[in-house]
């Protein structure tokens, strides 16, 4: 008869501590790291494990928003709760200033959201920062998948999937070069369901656009958009009432919504469980421009 029982982690539990290990493992390696933090579900829920891994002390880097000037008001207010509780450094790199600056150029044509690639990088490299946590989870979207834990980007801040090193039994190669810097992905092996289920148990502070409710929307290429100022209607388009939710928040002039009843985390489980299409492939415009839309981003230095 065995003495010990047997130890055994739940799924979730494997997921979080891998996640723990992947935190403390970059701020040992590396110099100046830093979390890129928009305030959605993803990343908070990597700020929560940046919260545990470091505890009773503080986490040990500043959080880092691209804000587009379109961010839903919901979610600036959720990161600062966060920000406060916390006691964090927020570095928020804006898009409209780097336009003012002539770091990036507004053509008219280009969405902000696109823009968020050239402010980024600008503020990778003025904060000297030399690896930058980012949320995406494999599961996603395709282009995630080619990438591992440690995705290292050259110093032009730019992704060659040709170019991903090993992570044999878990061992992260963090050597770079001076003006590169690894983004570094500790929710790699998550799914939006693992997401949700994990805000279930850890009662997270999350915006309440992921929740239904009732909101103005409007449908522009198969998708709910936000009725918004920055939102003009096109000819033929029309203002409806409808009981919605977000799947994922970015900006609101791209970000659509979904029509759900959903309004407790148990629900959204429920919802995501038997979802067809990812979060972004159903909600992100952006990501809709061609099969490779993401890919050729992330080759340019986005997230």
């Amino acid at each position: 008869m065995s003495v010990h029982p047997e130890y055994t982690l739940s799924h979730l539990a494997h997921l979080e501590a891998e996640s723990i290990y992947i935190f403390r493992e970059v701020v040992a390696e590396f110099e100046k790291p830093v979390l890129m933090f928009s305030g959605g579900k993803d990343s908070i829920v990597m700020l929560r494990l940046a919260e545990k891994a470091f505890y009773p002390a503080r986490v040990p880097f500043p959080v880092l928003q691209v804000d587009t000037g379109y961010d839903f008001p919901e979610v600036l207010a959720t990161r600062d709760r966060w920000v406060e509780r916390l006691g964090l450094r927020l570095v928020v790199a804006s898009v409209e200033e780097a336009i003012a600056e002539g770091i990036v150029v507004d053509d008219g044509k280009t969405s902000r959201n696109r823009l968020q690639t050239g402010t980024l990088l600008n503020a990778l490299e003025e904060g000297e920062f030399t690896a930058a946590f980012g949320g995406g989870r494999r599961d996603e979207e395709k282009a995630r998948a080619k990438e591992r834990v440690y995705s290292h980007r050259d110093e032009f801040g730019q992704w060659d999937p040709k170019m991903q090193r090993p992570e044999l039994w878990s061992l992260y190669n963090g050597r770079i070069h001076a003006g590169e810097h690894m983004r570094v992905f500790p929710l790699s092996n998550w799914t939006e369901l693992d997401i949700w289920a994990y805000i279930g148990r850890e009662q997270i502070d999350i915006p309440d656009l992921y929740f239904s409710h009732r909101r103005r929307v409007f449908e522009r290429g198969g998708m709910l958009l936000s009725e918004s100022e920055y939102n003009p209607l096109r000819p033929g388009e029309e203002v409806a009432e409808r009981t919605v939710r977000f799947r994922t928040v970015g900006d609101l002039t791209l970000t659509g919504c979904v029509e759900s009843t959903a309004s407790t985390t148990e629900e959204i489980i429920d919802e995501v469980a038997i979802a067809t299409v990812t979060e972004r492939g159903a909600t992100r415009g952006d990501d809709r421009f061609s099969e490779a839309a993401m890919e050729d981003r992330k080759k340019e230095g986005y997230f």
